[in-house]
């Protein structure tokens, strides 16, 4: 039992592990997260209605959006800036690879005869002969990924642009980083048993590696016949090395925000949203 703590406490190097697949396709939990993502008044899976309607007036004002322009939403979820963008006469391109939430976006689409096609893979592994004008990755996504998915997923928003094209994306910031403490809990059925239908015992830790700016909630769940463990991490950014990402991808940083409904730029705010522009 001793040895068993010490592995469920024991810290990873930065980005070690790699389980996104065990929150989002997972039957029961992907099913949790979608229900989660149609809660319109919280902000855990997506964003809360109200903000969601703000933010979506604010880029189809920004970008001029109309009919034919063609926008990759990748980490789209069950489609809600899809289907929202779609109405104001965009092709939209929906990419996701939790089943649960493509399911019920190809069913709203179906039903209000959107144009809309959605992809259920995972966006890293997303190609296509499409270019778009506009690429969108919202609910802070990219700080789920490891520097070497960063330079990838850029590479790829880079290639599937049309020159001038756009990428809006949102990050976590340095303040909300300094918020952040290291922690080690432990509950039956954590989370009200989000990750599992039937009796485990759910432990996390919670880890800050403060030289690369990254944290990790490490989730241990113990069922009866198996053990999982799921790596949630988050990198943080100050908006100079975020905008050296980009560059060096072959953008240029048109803008920032402090949000992505256009909500002038804080340095203090928790996160912030990004618009480069493929050069």
């Amino acid at each position: 039992m001793f040895e068993e703590l010490e592995r469920i406490n024991e810290r990873p190097e930065p980005f070690q592990f790699y389980t996104a697949s065990d929150l989002w396709t997972d039957e029961h939990t992907s099913k949790q997260m979608l229900s989660f993502h149609l809660n319109e008044a919280i902000d855990v899976s997506s964003r809360n209605a109200e903000f969601i309607n703000r933010s979506v007036e604010w880029i189809a004002s920004d970008f001029n959006i109309g009919r034919d322009f063609k926008i990759a939403d990748f980490g789209c979820g069950p489609g809600l800036y899809a289907a929202a963008l779609a109405k104001r006469g965009a092709n939209v391109t929906g990419i996701d690879f939790s089943g649960k939430s493509i399911e019920y976006a190809k069913e709203v689409a179906a039903r209000e005869q959107l144009n809309i096609s959605y992809v259920k893979q995972n966006y890293l592994e997303f190609e296509t002969e499409d270019r778009f004008d506009l690429v969108l990755m919202i609910m802070c996504d990219f700080c789920a990924l490891s520097p070497t998915q960063r330079k990838g997923i850029l590479r790829k928003f880079h290639r599937i642009l049309k020159l001038g094209g756009s990428v809006l994306l949102d990050v976590y910031s340095l303040s909300a980083f300094e918020q952040k403490e290291e922690d080690a809990t432990y509950e039956v059925n954590q989370l009200n048993g989000f990750w599992s239908p039937n009796k485990y015992y759910g432990f996390l830790t919670a880890f800050k590696y403060d030289e690369e700016k990254v944290a990790l909630d490490k989730y241990t769940i113990i069922e009866l016949d198996r053990t999982r463990k799921v790596y949630n991490w988050l990198q943080y950014f100050a908006a100079e090395d975020l905008e050296r990402e980009f560059i060096e991808a072959g953008f240029s940083v048109k803008g920032l925000y402090s949000d992505v409904a256009g909500t002038p730029y804080d340095r203090e705010s928790s996160e912030f949203a990004v618009i480069a522009n493929r050069v």
